[in-house]
């Protein structure tokens, strides 16, 4: 089911591979303006057929000059639509409408300070001298294309971004995206608001209502299975659903036996009790636990995983005569990471509820989140009147405990990881961190250290806490959470988890690491 034809006003964001693209559309839609990002190479046909009010094209690491540059379809400048060029995106509009980019005496990657020549338009109520940007370019503009003209240069840049009004053509050479350009978000607003003439009516009630409807509209008599783990996500979505076609809606919550302490009776309690959901509890712990014996590639584990919750899913909707659709709570940033935009590329991880989904799987998705960032789909479970509790829980991944068991899933180890990573959500609750951090949480290791409790040499198992700070998990960096936290949850996992005698605290960052450990 589609769901973007809710979205009157939109803009539309080409990837050539910058880091910051999706911050482009973060920043895009916290000032409530609809977007989307979609590979640089998209058909001039899928262009018309989304019909933005304005085009953003991202910066990249690459020249325009290198053989097999990403270049856009250079007709997308006679659609008479409102284009910025960021970065790369300056260079490539420069190149395309035939002025001259050069490599640059000297290459600027951070910060510094541009001087405005013309504060028409882009650059209206923005300082005029001295102004505070952050670039990162190895080209520059030697001439402009025809009619353009200097709107900025820096001591480096003698065009720092240039423009084209007649046609609503701009181009700037640093990122207005990022926080190291403070006026960077005016400059946006000035694109959206002023060039494109968008309104500001991208906001959560405004995405309820209109989603609720589409869910009427497209399922019409049918009935609905919801994949509700008691995550944000699917939370946000099952009680959407609720309010949307009401007994219609099946919501399956699978027992998998690698859920954390206490969980099975909370959402139980929580959505059938409290929502009055139709909830089909099922638990299929040992026959997970089964599946996954003797399996150590993560991968592997997610696979198995992921299938097995498919066929159950498959095997509940069969007794329900008019189920046709299978909900779930994708994010954009799942889409993100599992698409690749730039062609074949490795895999980071298997999403279990992106693609990949078994060909003989009868239930079509309906995936009403799916454009959502994290912070976004918070937002819509607020709206809806879910509890502060499941709104503010941490991400949580759907092989649950099976990836944070690096190794075999046995039920001793099972144990020993619940226990743990009770005792780290805990005290970060008690101690007010829970909700200051992205996510937090416990790993088990496949090794063993020597200890010593109390007169008895220890030989036992080695836990990892997890702890990070991110806005939507394409990103994060380690928590610096005080010593006497982290020294309160190591001291009570060692004396009170049997079999684990060292804790330690991972702390690596969002590249080069990933968040889980699997």
């Amino acid at each position: 089911m589609k769901f973007d034809h809710l979205h009157e006003e939109r803009i539309l964001i080409l990837d050539f591979g910058s880091q910051y693209t999706q911050l482009i559309a973060r920043r895009i839609r916290e000032s409530h303006v609809y977007c989307e990002i979609h590979p640089y190479n998209i058909t001039l046909e899928a262009v018309k057929d989304f019909q933005p009010k304005g085009i953003i094209l991202s910066g990249g690491p690459s020249s325009v000059h290198d053989d097999g540059a990403p270049l856009s379809d250079p007709e997308i400048f006679s659609l008479d639509i409102p284009i910025l060029g960021i970065c790369y995106g300056m260079q490539l509009m420069a190149h395309q409408l035939k002025g001259a980019v050069e490599k640059a005496d000297r290459r600027e990657y951070g910060p510094a300070t541009i001087d405005i020549d013309d504060a028409g338009d882009l650059f209206l109520d923005v300082e005029k001298e001295g102004v505070r940007v952050w670039m990162s370019h190895g080209d520059r503009i030697l001439n402009l294309p025809q009619d353009f003209k200097v709107l900025a240069h820096s001591e480096n840049s003698p065009i720092a971004a240039m423009g084209l009004p007649a046609r609503r053509f701009y181009g700037v050479q640093f990122h207005p995206e990022v926080v190291h350009t403070p006026c960077g978000k005016t400059i946006l607003e000035n694109f959206l608001f002023r060039i494109c003439r968008c309104q500001s009516s991208w906001t959560m009630k405004s995405f309820v209502e209109s989603a609720i409807q589409a869910v009427r509209e497209g399922v019409g008599e049918d009935q609905v299975i919801c994949a509700l783990s008691g995550g944000v996500d699917s939370s946000v979505v099952a009680v959407l659903l609720h309010h949307a076609i009401g007994s219609r809606l099946h919501c399956i919550f699978v027992n998998n036996g690698l859920l954390r302490k206490g969980e099975a009776e909370s959402v139980q309690r929580i959505f059938r009790d409290h929502f009055q959901l139709n909830l089909i509890y099922v638990d299929a712990s040992k026959l997970f636990l089964d599946r996954l014996a003797g399996i150590v590639d993560p991968e592997q584990k997610r696979r198995i995983i992921g299938n097995l919750f498919i066929e159950l899913f498959e095997k509940e909707a069969g007794r329900l005569a008019n189920a046709k659709y299978l909900a779930q709570g994708t994010l954009y940033p799942d889409v993100i990471e599992s698409v690749s935009f730039k062609g074949p590329s490795a895999t980071i991880k298997t999403h279990h509820n992106v693609g990949g989904l078994p060909e003989r799987m009868k239930l079509k998705l309906i995936e009403p989140l799916r454009e959502l960032f994290k912070d976004e789909a918070r937002l819509v479970g607020r709206e809806l009147g879910l509890p502060e509790r499941v709104i503010m829980r941490h991400p949580y991944p759907g092989p649950g405990l099976a990836i944070r068991i690096i190794g075999e899933v046995t039920p001793e180890n099972l144990a020993i990881l619940r226990e743990a990573d009770a005792i780290v959500l805990e005290e970060m609750e008690a101690s007010g961190w829970y909700d200051r951090v992205w996510q937090a949480f416990a790993v088990l290791l496949p090794v063993r250290s020597v200890g010593v409790m109390g007169d008895e040499r220890t030989y036992d198992q080695v836990i990892a806490v997890r702890i990070v700070e991110s806005v939507d998990a394409m990103t994060a960096d380690w928590a610096r959470v005080p010593y006497d936290v982290l020294g309160k949850i190591s001291n009570r996992i060692i004396n009170e988890v049997k079999g684990i005698n060292r804790v330690v605290y991972d702390i690596s960052s969002k590249p080069p690491s990933t968040i889980e450990w699997e």
